[in-house]
């Protein structure tokens, strides 16, 4: 049996999760789905930021759209310290497409004007 804190929201549900991937101590759906997740095939959103090249010394923050596989993390991080961007950016703008084929874009969470 394997103990989790959930973190899909605030509530923070303690699960258990046995061999069979049955789940306890989860108040919804998702925690039940958190959990399996976790111990199958575990995946984190990335935050993070990249060079605005026409702006001395400015940056622009980005994250995933969706989560990346855990064992990718560092991988994503090192295409994204790969790029940057020229002013003006939006909310929203796609910086990388399928970073590494993860099915997630790295995108502006950073208006520039």
């Amino acid at each position: 049996m394997k103990e989790l804190t959930c973190i899909v929201c605030p509530r923070g549900c303690r699960l258990t999760i046995d061999d069979e991937l049955n789940v306890t101590g989860n108040f919804c759906p998702r925690g039940a789905q958190y959990a399996k997740d976790e111990l199958t095939n575990p995946k984190r959103m990335i935050t993070s930021f990249v060079r605005v090249k026409n702006r001395k010394d400015t940056v622009c923050s980005v994250k995933t759209s969706c989560s990346v596989p855990k064992g990718k993390i560092f991988d994503v991080m090192n295409e994204i310290a790969k790029v940057g961007v020229d002013a003006p950016t939006h909310i929203g703008d796609v910086v990388i497409k399928d970073v590494l084929g993860t099915g997630a874009d790295i995108i502006i969470t950073k208006n520039i004007d």
